[in-house]
């Protein structure tokens, strides 16, 4: 399955919520201000927010005007430009580090779907001949640290683990050792998500990346965070919190394919300017999949 297909059977719920209705909008109507008008309810219906909506509205206007368009049909192509560029606004691409492990920290409040998305992010580098660790410094609850042995497993990698109660600086400490003795590519590490506690989140994120800074140069290299995607407008608010909380540099978010509020996605580039790394289309191993500001925007827009 080619990765537009992927996008769109995956993206199928935030589809109908979208294109369908603005399918039945658009359909032999002349263009004028009320279709404009609809076109920025349905936005806001497929969870974009009011302000990315109106940002939105206001960006297929200007390619309207541009193109000359007369005719409400001619809109989808100019959604899909719109969109694209508008999510194209922050670089998606993973940062690795030039020499030694890329360490990539994992943030995300718990029920996100966090761990397994450390086990599908494994998964797919293996897939690309890549060396990989996992770290298990969600020490606080020990299902967590069972539950990536298993993802572990699964995937065919190991963890680096403590026991539950353990220091995860240490851990995370003990991983970089592991990962630069064995010459792994990536270490992927999972992080706690007590978001409840912002300030003793905030102190053990901070020193976890002391640690990770002067074990490795340039580390942490990516700091992920995990967003549910049917919880919509609240993960817009999990954003803008770890965003306070911790240096952000990409967002995945999870769970795609079973909601219709894929919407979320726009105003967490725009508002927010943090990039959107990572897409969870399914349930399967490999249906975590690097985003793709057009693929997503055509699987959208168009019924």
């Amino acid at each position: 399955m080619g990765l537009f297909d992927r996008f769109k059977k995956g993206l199928q719920k935030s589809r109908t919520t979208l294109a369908e209705r603005l399918g039945n909008v658009f359909r032999s109507r002349k263009l004028d201000e009320s279709v404009f008008e609809e076109m920025e309810e349905a936005f806001i219906a497929a969870d974009m927010g009011v302000e990315t909506a109106m940002a939105l509205v206001e960006d297929v206007r200007a390619l309207a005007r541009k193109h000359r368009i007369e005719q409400a049909e001619d809109l989808p192509d100019l959604m899909v430009e719109a969109m694209s560029s508008m999510l194209s606004e922050a670089d998606s691409s993973m940062n690795f580090a030039t020499d030694g492990p890329t360490l990539v920290l994992v943030v995300g409040v718990n029920g996100a779907g966090k761990t397994t998305s450390i086990g599908k992010l494994a998964n797919y580098y293996l897939q690309q001949n890549k060396r990989v660790l996992l770290a298990a410094a969600d020490t606080f609850r020990a299902a967590a640290i069972e539950q990536l042995l298993a993802w572990g497993e699964r995937a065919g990698c190991d963890v680096v683990r403590h026991s539950q109660g353990a220091d995860p600086a240490a851990v995370v400490f003990d991983a970089i050792q592991a990962g630069t003795a064995r010459n792994v590519d990536i270490i992927l590490c999972d992080t706690a998500g007590r978001l409840q506690n912002k300030s003793h989140l905030m102190s053990e994120l901070a020193k976890i990346r002391k640690v990770a800074a002067r074990e490795l140069p340039g580390a942490p290299h990516e700091v992920l965070l995990v967003l549910d995607g049917t919880t919509g407008q609240n993960g817009l608010s999990q954003a803008k919190v770890f965003k306070e909380v911790v240096d952000v540099t990409g967002i995945v978010v999870t769970k795609l394919d079973g909601t219709a509020k894929g919407g979320i996605v726009i105003p967490i580039v725009h508002e927010q300017k943090i990039p959107v790394k990572w897409i969870g289309l399914g349930e399967q191993m490999d249906d975590l999949q690097p985003f793709d500001a057009r693929a997503f925007s055509e699987a959208v827009c168009r019924p």
